[in-house]
């Protein structure tokens, strides 16, 4: 792709091919007379560990990551934290474990509480809707006509329906459906995924298109700076790899900016829009004094490991001779190990008691999974992380320098607040309970980390110190609202400066309860309306008597309402 003609100019100009770009490079060009390029500073990569579902496990280094670090977390024993997001065609949603959760509808509401209209779960769950081809839900909740599979996983491991099983057992509610009438409870993710294939952004929304005449991608292109003269954004820089001098295209409509939490304050910052006093220091001429970078939020993991007695998870499962048979099955019958996002199970619940608004996420990984994967421990094991859903710190992204290709300073200020603390330490013990129930006693041989003798709160919370890590969900860095700590407006334009967008995750004004790819898709599509100034009417959800929908969990069946 980075072999094509770039002409000139193009009416919109869409710089990052992730979640959300690749999303709003596409629906635009669905107009023939709307020109679009689509920079994207990876490259194409279609390869089997991108495609199929296991092979993400692999997917580090830098051809397909960008392999940041956070400065010193001073919460954390001052440690610096691997902080990766995608860098590819297709960004996170190519490389991410698939996972395909929206969040909360009190999220989105409490957006619309703050004063952004448009946004609340009523208006947004058409969009999640539009991009969803689902294979097993054909409800109010979910779409059956996008381009982007959304299925169940096929061979879940018998380890994981144990944790399903062991969750119930320690009280939570089955939840055949997290992205529908409640979030609570435990059970199984559905993932981004057709016939066993990864469903990234780049799978769905543009390979199918790439023969549209007016939509150019170009692949390597490392965008280097947004001009802006009079006030408006005028064109974008980018290198190519074995340039020197940068290319310069016009944008005669608009710029949209979906490079990430990261990389989208970053490029803002380098062409002036961001802190004037931070900018100044670095020779940057400000455009627009906006709080860029600021509001930075993630969701951070502590996991509990448990060693198995037996050879029943899918640690090895990459290696020895038995990896070539895996291979040969999933190639043969669509089936096996290789099949498996590793997380298959999951569970939202509370510590607060609010079952409406979980603040806890549970990721269940039938193997040991370390620091990244990055530890590896002989034998069989499991791994549960645990995630305080709304953190209240907050941190911020800032410049190293002004040389576009240095990377940017990454601090997320983990644990700052002690709110998080709490949660944080109360979600884990939530954990160890699941993790001690009847389904699990016959294979538990030890808890390998913490260690059972990590008891009090105390020493959990140093536990969580020395091993807690980042879920890659950042996100906030470009907050929309309408008051001074804002970046854009409800139309996701940046402040003070015309013809620029942002959409991506870093409008989001506080964190969502959940995974953020399936979110920035929506924001993607949301984005992408404001931009041909039309909506999607508001969802109509079933109710009852005047009230929403109260009936339990039994009565619903296949993910219809009985």
């Amino acid at each position: 792709m980075s072999d094509t003609t770039v002409n000139s100019e193009y009416d919109y100009a869409v710089v990052g091919g992730g979640s959300a770009g690749c999303v709003v490079a596409s629906r635009l060009s669905e107009d023939p007379t709307i020109r679009v390029l689509l920079l994207e500073a990876g490259a194409k990569n279609d390869s089997p560990l991108v495609r199929w579902p296991a092979g993400y496990a692999r997917l580090q280094g830098s051809k397909v990551r960008w392999e940041w670090s956070t400065v010193p977390q001073k919460h954390l024993d001052n440690r610096e934290l691997l902080f990766p997001q995608g860098k590819l065609l297709g960004g996170g949603s190519s490389v991410n474990s698939m996972v395909y959760i929206r969040g909360n509808r009190k999220d989105y509401d409490s957006w619309l509480d703050q004063g952004n209209e448009g946004w609340g779960y009523d208006d947004l769950l058409p969009y999640f809707r539009r991009s969803e081809d689902n294979e097993r839900f054909a409800d109010v909740y979910h779409g059956t006509n996008g381009p982007m599979g959304v299925s169940d996983q096929r061979f879940p491991i018998d380890l994981t329906r144990k944790f399903v099983r062991a969750a119930q057992e320690a009280g939570f509610p089955y939840n055949a459906d997290f992205n529908g009438r409640s979030q609570h409870g435990v059970g199984y993710y559905q993932v981004t995924q057709r016939a066993v294939r990864r469903s990234s952004t780049a799978a769905a929304f543009i390979y199918p298109h790439q023969s549209r005449p007016n939509l150019t991608v170009v692949t390597n292109a490392r965008v280097t700076r947004i001009a802006i003269k009079n006030g408006r954004a005028a064109s974008v820089d980018y290198l190519l790899p074995g340039s020197a001098r940068p290319q310069t295209v016009a944008a005669t409509a608009e710029v949209v900016v979906s490079a990430g939490a990261i990389n989208s304050p970053k490029l803002l910052m380098l062409s002036g829009v961001g802190p004037a006093a931070h900018l100044k220091r670095l020779g940057i001429e400000p455009v627009a004094d906006l709080p860029v970078g600021r509001n930075l939020q993630d969701h951070m993991d502590v996991y509990c490991c448990v060693s198995l007695k037996e050879p029943v998870s899918y640690n090895g499962h990459d290696r020895g001779p038995m990896a070539l048979w895996y291979g040969l099955q999933f190639l043969m019958f669509g089936s096996g190990p290789i099949t498996s996002n590793v997380c298959e199970g999951g569970a939202f619940v509370s510590t607060t008691g609010d079952s409406d608004w979980p603040d806890i996420q549970m990721h269940f990984l039938p193997a040991y999974v370390i620091d990244h994967g990055r530890v590896r421990v002989a034998g069989h094991g499991m791994t549960l992380n645990t995630a305080y859903l709304r953190p209240e710190s907050r941190g911020h992204v800032t410049l190293a320098s002004a040389d576009p290709m240095a990377d940017p300073l990454i601090d997320p200020d983990y644990m700052s607040h002690p709110n998080d603390w709490r949660h944080s330490i109360d979600g884990f013990k939530l954990a160890r309970e699941i993790l001690d129930q009847p389904s699990f006693r016959k294979l538990y041989k030890a808890e390998h980390l913490p260690g059972k003798e990590i008891r009090t709160d105390e020493q959990i919370a140093a536990y969580i110190r020395q091993w807690a890590k980042t879920d890659f969900h950042p996100a906030g860095t470009c907050k929309m609202g309408k008051d001074e700590t804002s970046v854009v407006d409800i139309d996701l334009k940046v402040h003070g400066v015309e013809g620029l967008r942002v959409i991506d995750a870093s409008i989001m004004p506080t964190l969502v309860s959940g995974n953020t790819n399936a979110p920035s898709i929506m924001i993607g599509e949301r984005g992408v309306d404001a931009i041909l100034k039309r909506r999607e009417p508001k969802a109509a959800i079933p109710t009852m008597d005047g009230k929403r929908d109260k009936r339990p969990f039994s009565a619903i069946v296949g993910g219809r309402l009985s």
